[in-house]
């Protein structure tokens, strides 16, 4: 395996870069060749919590050059994990297994591949893969591209940064990246009592933009104090009555029947819709991806037809994508204390099992993180 424990830096005296080396590379010199395996969460089959197994001697592959090893000390648990554990995205997943679940991840760099530049062994980091990745993050060592970690800010606990990478990228490739939104905007979150409809408030908020969203009325308070001009409790009050006037943007996390209709009718002409219920995963588990993929791509382009003849507005599906300028933005926000995923409950990674079972059955509404130790 090829890793560097050298940290190329540029030195500011003689004004080309040098190679040096780094308290943190020399003491783990030449700690990943010697070590191979580690502990890893693996799913070997899909169902319930109790599928999921601890195992003790799980491989490390090798590092390609623009990979990361990174030491875990906190994965947060994600609804796509538990979604993937009951069979969700089976036609991707099934061929594969056993997989290793987890998306988010905060930790030290253990090594790196040899064209890695911007990151160093003993580094703090946090990040987050890509949503079909196989090698998750539910294990002692996870690896990511180099452009799906950043640098964890000193005044922010591994367990508060696991929550927030794949939650704040999703929001951030709806709002940032799709609708563009920008200062003085109106933007509609349905839904932003979760993980990634809290993320978009705060991220709207710190663009500049006019924000108001719909939750449950535990979540009122937490909405409002987060910069959300209004927080209309969906539970005893109708969105399209309680809203003045229309939105530039709407994201709709939540992505029911109801939520879409009271979403579309929300959106200006001109403006964007974006729903995180995309249909391609399911229509792929149901008919197989030679049929499914084709039929979820004539759907999307059907609505995308339809409303914008019917109502002049841009629709679209939206996902989660790895992006390093969206994750440096979500380092930057953070670190100013403007962006932040509240976790509820911790649990020992040995105790997955149940973290899962309290996410199934709806005992913790708010995040969950997973201690590695």
């Amino acid at each position: 395996m090829r890793f560097r424990s050298l940290c190329s830096v540029r030195n500011p005296s003689i004004g080309r870069r040098s190679q040096v080396r780094d308290l943190g590379c020399f003491s783990n010199l030449g700690f990943r060749s010697i070590f191979t395996n580690c502990r890893a969460v693996v799913l070997p089959r899909f169902g319930g919590p109790d599928v999921l197994e601890i195992r003790s001697n799980v491989e490390i592959p090798n590092l390609k050059p623009n990979q990361v090893l990174v030491r875990a000390r906190a994965v947060s648990v994600n609804p796509l994990d538990t979604r993937i554990r009951s069979g969700y995205g089976r036609s991707i997943f099934e061929p594969l297994l056993p997989v290793i679940l987890g998306r988010d991840i905060s930790g030290e760099v253990a090594a790196v591949g040899h064209s890695v530049t911007s990151l160093c062994v003993g580094h703090e980091v946090f990040g987050a893969l890509h949503p079909t990745a196989v090698r998750g993050t539910y294990t002692d060592y996870a690896i990511l591209d180099k452009d799906e970690l950043t640098l964890k800010p000193p005044s922010v606990t591994h367990v508060d940064a696991s929550a927030i990478p794949f939650a704040a990228l999703t929001a951030w490739r709806a709002l940032r990246s799709t609708a563009r939104i920008c200062e003085g905007d109106r933007v509609l979150v349905i839904g932003g009592g979760g993980a990634v409809g809290f993320s978009a408030i705060q991220l709207a908020v710190a663009v500049g933009c006019h924000v108001v969203t719909t939750c449950a009325g535990q979540s009122i308070e937490q909405a409002l104090a987060a910069g959300a001009e209004q927080a209309v409790d969906y539970t005893i009050e109708d969105v399209e009555i309680v809203t003045k006037g229309q939105f530039d943007t709407v994201l709709d996390t939540i992505g029911t029947e109801d939520t879409e209709r009271a979403g579309i009718n929300l959106t200006r002409k001109g403006g964007h819709y974006m729903t995180l219920q995309g249909e391609a995963a399911s229509l792929a588990d149901k008919y197989g991806l030679a049929l499914g993929l084709p039929m979820s791509t004539a759907l999307l382009l059907k609505k995308q037809l339809q409303y914008r003849y019917s109502h002049g507005i841009d629709y679209s599906w939206t996902y989660m994508r790895t992006d390093a300028e969206g994750l440096d933005e979500i380092r930057r926000l953070l670190e100013a204390g403007k962006l932040k995923v509240p976790v509820e409950k911790t649990f020992p990674i040995t105790q997955v099992r149940e973290a899962h079972e309290a996410k199934d059955k709806r005992l913790i509404h708010g995040k969950v993180v997973l201690e590695v130790d």
